[in-house]
């Protein structure tokens, strides 16, 4: 989008022609005898020109022996137009006036502008002027961004200094090149290389033909032919070995191109790739792009839509160049390159432990996926941000900005319901990614639950969970429809995480687990909801772990069965990790009871059945009963007739 203004400070000893300057690129003809200071000059743009030009542009003219004036405006400035015009005031340019800008705290873009190249006797001079004045300085103060010889009296060049005037706001060079060092700065590079990497498609390292045309056709909207491209390659190759091969231009001949715009005086072009990738003046993303708006509203949560699948099932299948199934460290550290690195809460739940992983440890699509969605359910705006980072492209705006928000679909909201004056969740019918809070007495093998739900081994080395263990996979129910299930054990955070309303209003399903070899193991239960009361707003499902175990008479008041029955819930469910049948039975049982909470919430009496509901059984007897007695009244009918 074009700038909205920029103000031009034009600055310079007096009588090197700053007023001159202004009024001739206004008239565009030379104005003899003008006023000494002239007033404030808008200048509108051309919309024929570039969307980057800005809307306005103000030019203010100043005078050298007004300090006070003269430092108000500088520190309102965009940038300074930078005037001389002989051998003493050239000299004053590193003297005077750098040091005073520098005086006064500003950090702005300077175009340095050589006036009165009119009275140059011949070409030797003016180039003599160009490398032994011009240069010097640009390579001495960094605030110098470009060198212009220009002639008021000549009308020469002056358009030429309002562009690089207006192009050092618009298309700044002090961000991407180092003219000390001669070479690309480090932010630049960094960048070039995350666009090298999303142009390239295939991953093989190199922009073929192909790729490199496409990422002309993305960022100028036009395309070039196959002689220009060639003279591109040429010219590569000449400046440095190794930038072209057969494959295409390298990451390095990448670069080394960039380079060669800077050196030349191309920001435009370099300014057009970042921006075509959402890069802003600072040379980061732009926030627009990791954290669009997308509001959320209370009790919806967030899913991955088709889409948004499609590009993460496209993104594992590229990366896994081995074709083994699974992602090793060394292919998720080359995914995750375009990015801060694997996201950090992935890091903090120990991924890849948190999903389904093949033999050698590396995650394989169905753990990739199901992290995505575990992602996605507790802290979206990490997905946003991902796959803006990743290149996901979506759907662009009318204004042409990226939304990356149709990756992600907005369930309707968890509604409450009452019934006998017990208030219950209403059931869900477009979810398909549950939170599942497993909470139990120390020991009970809430882990090994955990492990046994990602496919691995039961382990006999008992070891306290301190931090909370997370785990995410997914579940096929009845009829085929495949959901994915978040399992977390809360460690000894047990009591914070069930005080806070907010993480408990997180949770879709308890599972309330004991040991059923353990006699002291179902107190803790009881224990929890008589401290507790607010959990009893949340689905629940009781499990007897270790079901493999002799059954041990729990010491407590009221035993499992009964308690259970006493609040209108089913009986705990007897699992085994060893039992691979009935953890699928638990793991469907969960996403059913999160799915339809009136049947899994404590204190919720169950509907009385209606008089009209009438068995296929009692149905059939009522038919028989009603022939026969039909049959009774018919013989009597026909007996008292005869008689």
């Amino acid at each position: 989008m074009p700038v909205d203004n920029v103000r031009v400070v034009i600055c310079g000893d007096e009588a090197v022609g700053k007023s001159n300057l202004i009024t001739a690129l206004v008239k565009e003809t030379f104005v003899p005898n003008i006023q000494h200071v002239i007033p404030p000059i808008n200048i509108p743009r051309d919309f024929s020109s570039s969307p980057y030009t800005p809307n306005s542009t103000l030019l203010i003219d100043t005078s050298a022996t007004d300090i006070p004036t003269l430092h108000e405006e500088i520190r309102k400035a965009d940038v300074i137009w930078l005037v001389y015009s002989d051998h003493y005031t050239y000299e004053r340019i590193s003297l005077y006036w750098i040091p005073m800008f520098r005086s006064i705290g500003v950090n702005l873009p300077v175009i340095l502008c050589n006036n009165k190249c009119d009275l140059a006797t011949s070409d030797s001079e003016a180039e003599r002027a160009k490398t032994e004045e011009l240069i010097p300085l640009l390579k001495e103060f960094k605030e110098i961004e470009a060198c212009i010889r220009c002639s008021a009296k000549e009308n020469y060049n002056i358009n030429q200094a309002l562009y690089l005037c207006q192009r050092a706001v618009t298309h700044p060079i002090a961000p991407l090149y180092d003219y000390k060092e001669n070479n690309l700065k480090p932010l630049l590079i960094s960048a070039l290389k995350r666009i090298f990497y999303l142009c390239d498609k295939d991953q093989d390292g190199y922009l073929s033909d192909e790729e490199f045309l496409k990422l002309q056709e993305k960022c100028f909207h036009k395309t070039i032919d196959i002689n220009e491209l060639m003279l591109i390659k040429n010219t590569l190759n000449h400046l440095t070995p190794n930038s072209v091969n057969d494959g295409g231009i390298t990451e390095l001949g990448f670069l080394n191109l960039n380079k060669l715009y800077a050196e030349t005086g191309r920001h435009e072009t370099i300014w057009g790739i970042l921006r075509t990738f959402y890069y802003t003046d600072s040379l980061s993303i732009d926030d627009k792009i990791l954290y669009p708006k997308f509001d959320v509203p209370l009790h919806s949560s967030v899913e991955l839509s088709p889409i948004g699948y499609k590009f993460l099932v496209d993104l594992f299948l590229l990366f896994d160049k081995d074709n083994d199934g699974g992602l090793s460290e060394a292919e998720l550290n080359q995914l995750f390159f375009p990015t801060p690195g694997i996201p950090k809460s992935w890091q903090e739940s120990n991924f890849p432990r948190t999903v389904v992983c093949n033999d050698q440890g590396y995650v394989t699509l169905q753990g990739w996926l199901a992290q995505w969605s575990m992602t996605t359910y507790l802290d979206y705006k990490t997905t946003l941000a991902y796959l803006g980072y990743l290149g996901f492209e979506g759907n662009k705006s009318k204004n042409g900005s990226l939304n990356t928000t149709v990756a992600l679909n907005i369930t309707k909201q968890r509604k409450l319901r009452k019934r006998n004056g017990k208030i219950y969740r209403s059931p869900t019918k477009d979810r398909t990614v549950f939170n599942c809070y497993i909470v139990g007495a120390s020991g009970c093998g809430k882990t090994s639950l955990i492990e046994s739900f990602l496919g691995r081994h039961y382990s006999e080395t008992y070891s306290p969970t301190i931090q909370p263990n997370i785990a995410v996979n997914n579940v096929e129910l009845k009829g085929g429809k495949q959901c994915y299930l978040i399992m977390e054990e809360l460690g000894e955070l047990e009591s914070a995480i069930i005080e806070n309303n907010s993480k408990l209003n997180q949770c879709d399903v308890l599972c309330l687990a004991y040991d059923s070899a353990d006699p002291e193991s179902f107190q803790h239960l009881i224990d929890l909801r008589n401290r507790f009361q607010e959990l009893d707003e949340v689905p629940m499902v009781f499990v007897a772990l270790k079901a493999d175990l002799d059954r041990q008479q729990q010491r407590c008041d009221m035993q499992p069965e009964p308690y259970t029955r006493s609040i209108f819930l089913p009986p705990p469910l007897h699992i085994s990790s060893s039992w691979s049948s009935s953890l699928t039975e638990l793991m469907v049982h969960l996403v059913e009871a999160a799915n339809n909470p009136q049947f899994a919430t404590s204190g919720l009496e169950p509907e009385p059945e209606t008089e009209s509901y009438i068995t296929p059984f009692t149905g059939g007897a009522a038919a028989f009963i009603l022939l026969a007695s039909l049959w009774v009244v018919r013989r009597t009918f026909l007996t008292s007739r005869n008689s």
